[in-house]
């Protein structure tokens, strides 16, 4: 493991992200549209449930969702150990921007803030922007924390691990 990676695994405190959301202004995502967004905007409105970073693979068009994640994804806090430096170092990380927003066939979650907003939906009540609490997303059983997943380092055969989760 490189410095910067054991660097960012000891400080990350995901309820550090939630506390400096504390500082945009009041309900954002109600009035603003994703494209309008500031930075900061754009990543409070990450729930951290860590589902986009489960391994997708497209079947006959249609994406399947497997219970394998990204190596570098704390399955605790369901963050990215290295989210700094997530696109030097996994080659097949996706931003996710507008564009992966709207993309067909859709590979985020059902639960995504972005999507939701995105089409005319409002944040769910477990969201951390509305509760002010990281963990509620936990709480809430919609990360994945405590569920039945691997690492992909793990993996022979993504097909073995299809998974059909109500949330993705």
């Amino acid at each position: 493991m490189s410095n910067f990676e054991d660097e960012l695994q000891t400080a990350y405190n995901p309820q550090e992200r939630v506390d400096a959301a504390k500082k945009l202004e009041p309900e954002f995502w109600k009035h603003k549209k994703l494209v309008n967004m500031s930075r900061e905007e754009w990543e409070a409105l990450c729930d951290g449930c860590g589902k986009c970073c489960l391994n997708k693979i497209e079947i006959k068009g249609q994406i399947k969702w497997t219970n394998a994640h990204c190596r570098f994804l704390d399955c605790q806090s369901c963050l990215c150990k290295i989210y700094p430096h997530r696109f030097e170092v996994v080659g097949d990380c996706r931003d996710i921007d507008l564009a992966a927003v709207r993309e067909k066939p859709r590979w985020l979650p059902k639960t995504c803030a972005y999507w939701l907003l995105d089409n005319g939906y409002d944040l769910p009540d477990w969201h951390p922007l509305i509760t002010g609490k990281a963990l509620s997303v936990k709480e809430a059983g919609m990360s994945l924390a405590g569920r039945g997943v691997i690492n992909e380092t793990k993996v022979k055969d993504y097909e073995d691990y299809i998974v059909d989760w109500q949330d993705l």
